[in-house]
């Protein structure tokens, strides 16, 4: 087995420095390890049906003792506490840029007593029973779930190994527990004036009773949370000493880059090498059933030597796909196919049928690419007794699974080393470039690194499904919404994510999220989604489920304001008097921008509202069309309130980095399928927002006590809606397919009010039509 490749100056230790051999040396050291582990369901029944109650107890990270869980908490930190030195904490949610590491640190730092720069972190190394996430029920970072499911059982880990700590002094020092304190990983005692370093009672604690219940801080008694603090992976980010699993390097490594079938789906029908193993460096050339490889001792070496091979590909009928006949796929299911219902509240069909007005419109949405900057990337080292696996992952158990199955051995055997995340956004929860690496490494006796170029990343991404929604509402003499149905059609997520897939008829809710349940109070609501998986792979992008339908349902809000006559600002708050954490970011943000201020000719100010990942967040995008139908972003105010704040600094870089990737790809984003191929390829056609074109962007938070809610992904939620609502405001021309179409915005286009699919308003009154004649024509 190797050793711990590159180690972070932070502290961010290989998964390796867990393993048997090392945690005996460090209990033999006389090391104080204290812990929370979940139960697994399969232990804890086991358990149960014993009559045992789930209990916390010392265990070891990452060896074979199947933790319990502390009164019913899912999974949290590990504590190690040495006789000197630093303090390691084993963070089970993986680093990608939100800060995560920083975030759960300061979660156990915070009870424990200690202050950041007396810690290193150290990624949990994969084990379902110690790590699974509660919300998400698995090992995985996503969903911005993270500070959620760890805002309890961290905070718990660490109030009692302090309470443990401070009990072993007051018995060594003679006196009463209520009579000591903790502080800045020091007890101290009021009575003598003594105090002791946590590793000075490390001997003495390891036989205590771990305590239950331990009473948890209350926000004023906050040192840490709530606090900007610099980000614990700062100063190697900075001095270039951090170890993304790009770059990884382990003796003897080769590299391999590879050209997979252009075709979902399609397999390798012949090579012909006219030059490959010719070229300087190149030591092989690999092939499995969709993909070749050359390898090399650089990566150059092998990109050169892929290009002198002559790859044939049997597209396995794949040829026939295009987002065209997708597209006409989809439109047809949507209004021929069986739905499943998501959500019904009340009455729908009455509702509607009694309704003062009706308005109704149709959205399609692309397929579209994670382009994360690094580029999916694998090093495997298959040795006889196992397997080494370096990478960055979402789901370091996944990545176990998938090696397990490939090479027909026990999880146990493979080794997980997981590094920083050169961007996630969902596209590293699957395992299924590792599975490619594996089937490569297996044929050589050496470690090789596996490294898609950008064009092989963004062709063979996973992708965010398209979809086709057919959304109406019911309006009332006033013109709010009274009723609402929203028909989502589009692929399953999960039944491509779930071994076994999703069972036909069930519904799957990432499909419905930010539709079935929006702010607003509307008596009546009917969601239902038609499954129509494409013949492509999809996945889970930034933003999930409310990504796609908060879009639809926030822009469909403005339609039906307009389509009245009135404000969309004072039309949303005047349905948010049952929600005040969303009547009040809203009523802030549209402040914070100056809502209803003059702008200039073809500018305009659009906004979007959604609750979501347990936040309520309110944007407002102020926005310039061009006569040549150039959008020019001007300003961003967005307001949160995302519950108690863990890091302030983090929500603002979250909520800024979510808005401008959402941006990114409702200005420029989509992947389009041409005789069963990608046609983007790289970040020449698949853009990316760029540094001239951002805008000033204020961020706003609101202080709350809250349990903590989800960041990471809910700007970029915000982004699309909201920018479509400023382009309409701007040009009263209302988008309804992403990305924007700058012809459609062109001023000599100006009078097409609607670009098609069209918006139908029905029976509406005498202050709408005097609102179309103002504006030039109804949405």
């Amino acid at each position: 087995m190797h050793g711990p490749v590159g180690r972070p100056a932070y502290g961010v230790l290989e998964p390796e420095d867990l393993s048997v051999a090392s945690r005996r040396r460090f209990l033999k050291a006389g090391t104080f390890m204290f812990g929370f582990a979940v139960l697994a369901r399969a232990g804890k029944a086991a358990a149960q049906s014993q009559g045992e109650e789930p209990s916390l107890r010392a265990i070891t990270p990452g060896g074979p003792e199947s933790g319990a869980a502390f009164d019913g908490f899912a999974p949290g930190g590990f504590i190690r506490i040495p006789p000197e030195g630093k303090i390691t904490f084993i963070i089970p949610s993986t680093e990608m840029g939100q800060g995560i590491y920083t975030g759960e640190a300061m979660l156990l730092a915070e009870e424990l007593e200690v202050t950041l720069e007396q810690v290193e972190v150290v990624p949990a190394p994969p084990n379902e029973l110690l790590y699974s996430q509660p919300i998400l029920k698995s090992q995985a970072t996503g969903g911005s779930t993270s500070t959620r499911g760890a805002w309890g059982p961290l905070r718990q880990a660490g109030a009692a190994a302090r309470t443990m700590l401070i009990a072993a002094a007051a018995q060594r020092w003679n006196v009463a527990p209520d009579t000591c304190f903790a502080d800045q990983g020091r007890v101290y005692c009021r009575a003598n004036g003594q105090s002791l370093p946590y590793g000075a009672l490390v001997q003495a604690v390891r036989n205590q009773p771990v305590p239950k219940n331990v009473p948890l801080k209350q926000p004023g008694q906050f040192k840490l949370i709530g606090r900007s603090l610099q980000r614990v992976d700062t100063p190697s980010k900075v001095n270039g000493t951090a170890v993304f699993g790009i770059d990884v390097k382990v003796p003897d490594m080769k590299v391999a880059v590879m050209e997979i079938c252009p075709a979902q789906g399609g397999r390798l029908r012949s090579m012909e090498d006219r030059g490959a193993r010719t070229v300087p460096g190149v030591v092989d050339v690999l092939r499995i059933d969709n993909a070749v490889a050359v390898v090399a001792d650089h990566f150059w070496a092998a990109k050169k030597g892929l290009e002198q091979l002559e790859l044939r590909w049997d597209f396995a009928g794949h040829e026939k796909v295009s987002s065209e006949r997708i597209l006409a796929d989809l439109k047809h299911a949507s209004e021929n196919g069986k739905p499943i219902l998501g959500r019904e509240l009340g009455d729908a069909d009455k509702a509607m049928d009694d309704a003062h007005s009706r308005v109704e419109a149709v959205y399609e949405l692309p397929f579209l690419a994670h382009a994360t900057m690094e580029p999916m990337n694998t090093t495997v080292h298959v040795r006889p007794d196992g397997c080494d696996i370096w990478v960055g992952t979402q789901a370091p158990t996944a990545v176990q699974g998938a090696a397990a199955k490939v090479l027909g051995i026990p999880p146990e055997r493979v080794m997980v080393h997981n590094h920083l995340i050169g961007g996630g956004f969902g596209r590293r929860l699957v395992a299924e470039s590792v599975t490619q690496a594996v089937q490569f490494a297996r044929q050589v006796p050496y470690p090789l690194k596996v490294v898609q170029t950008r064009e092989q990343d963004i062709r063979h991404d996973l992708f965010r499904p398209a979809y086709y929604d057919r959304i109406a509402a019911g309006l009332g003499p006033d013109g709010l919404v009274k009723v609402m149905t929203d028909r989502i059609t589009g692929g399953s997520v999960l039944g491509s994510y779930l071994p076994t897939g999703l069972p036909d008829g069930t519904l799957d809710t990432d499909a419905v999220e930010g539709a079935d349940r929006t702010p607003y109070s509307i008596p009546a609501v009917r969601v239902d989604w038609i499954r129509r998986d494409p013949p492509i792979k999809v996945n889970w992008w930034r933003g999930v489920g409310p990504a796609h339908n908060v879009h639809v349902v926030e822009s469909f809000l403005d339609e039906c304001a307009h389509s009245v006559g009135r404000d969309p600002v004072e039309y949303r708050l005047a349905m948010l008097k049952d929600n005040p954490r969303s009547h009040r970011v809203l009523e802030m943000a549209a402040r914070r921008a100056g809502w209803g201020k003059p702008l200039p000719p073809r500018t305009g100010r659009g906004v979007s509202l959604h609750d979501s990942f347990g936040s309520h967040l309110a944007l407002v995008c102020e926005a310039h069309v061009t006569p040549a139908g150039e959008v020019r972003l001007r300003r961003l105010v967005a307001v949160i309130d995302c519950g108690q704040v863990v890091n302030p600094n983090s929500v603002q870089a979250q909520i800024e980095g979510g808005v401008l990737f959402g941006l990114s790809a409702a200005l420029y984003n989509a992947i389009t399928i041409k005789e069963g191929q990608v046609e983007q390829s790289n970040f020449n056609d698949y853009r990316q927002l760029r540094i001239n074109e951002t805008p000033p962007f204020e961020v706003h938070i609101v202080q709350s006590t809250d349990d903590p809610g989800g960041v990471g992904e809910a700007g970029t939620v915000s982004a699309a809606p909201a920018l479509a609502n400023a382009i309409f405001a701007a040009t009263g021309i209302r988008l309804r397919r992403l990305p924007i179409d700058r012809a459609a915005l062109m001023e000599k286009d100006a009078h097409k009010r609607v670009i098609a699919p069209p918006a139908v308003a029905l029976g509406l009154g005498a202050a709408a039509l005097a609102w179309g004649s103002d504006t030039g024509g109804a949405a």
